[in-house]
């Protein structure tokens, strides 16, 4: 990859992937770098569980405001762990710039600010667990054609549609689903 990191951009997993933890996967990478790589599927709901179910849960009292968004598999990695992915708008002290205007946290602050109207990000999402690579695996996975990556969007990030994201991460790059393969050619 010639040091080229990817931090901010989606990965697209290949219908190819081999591991169903991943099948149709869209994940926000949230840190690369030459030690590892870290991000949050961003399409995968967890069924029957919704962020006031969670926040309920937590005893954290959500306003009125607060929406029957589903909560998100964010990966299989410390999934009893609650990540939000949100608008570069809120921070807090432990909260993680990611670039194109998002942010990564990992507190029950975040999670209190959301659930009072007006207190937390614009946007955000609410997802257990989260992708892990350590050094040097991702850019393997990425020459063996496993993942393809586009830019982020709010709506790819955000919104609620989450049987069509993987699709339109596609369409972005231009890609029919039906017309993929795990084979690379050389020129």
């Amino acid at each position: 990859m010639d040091g080229a990191f990817l931090t901010g951009q989606m990965l697209i997993a290949m219908p190819t992937i081999g591991d169903p933890r991943f099948e149709r996967a869209l994940i926000l990478l949230c840190a690369h770098d030459e030690t590892h790589a870290m991000g949050v599927a961003v399409n995968r709901p967890v069924e029957g569980l919704s962020v006031p179910d969670l926040l309920r849960r937590l005893d954290i009292s959500a306003g009125a405001g607060v929406t029957e968004t589903p909560v998100l598999m964010g990966g299989p990695v410390e999934m009893e762990r609650g990540f939000v992915v949100h608008t570069d708008d809120y921070g807090a002290e432990h909260t993680i710039p990611v670039p194109g205007g998002y942010a990564l946290t990992a507190t029950r602050e975040v999670l209190a600010a959301m659930a009072a109207p007006g207190a937390g990000p614009r946007r955000a999402i609410l997802a257990l667990g989260y992708a892990g690579w350590s050094a040097g695996q991702l850019e393997g996975e990425l020459r063996h054609n496993v993942w393809l990556t586009c830019e982020a969007d709010e709506a790819l990030v955000f919104d609620d549609d989450h049987a069509t994201k993987w699709t339109r991460a596609l369409a972005k790059l231009g890609v029919d689903p039906q017309f993929l393969t795990a084979e690379a050619g050389r020129a």
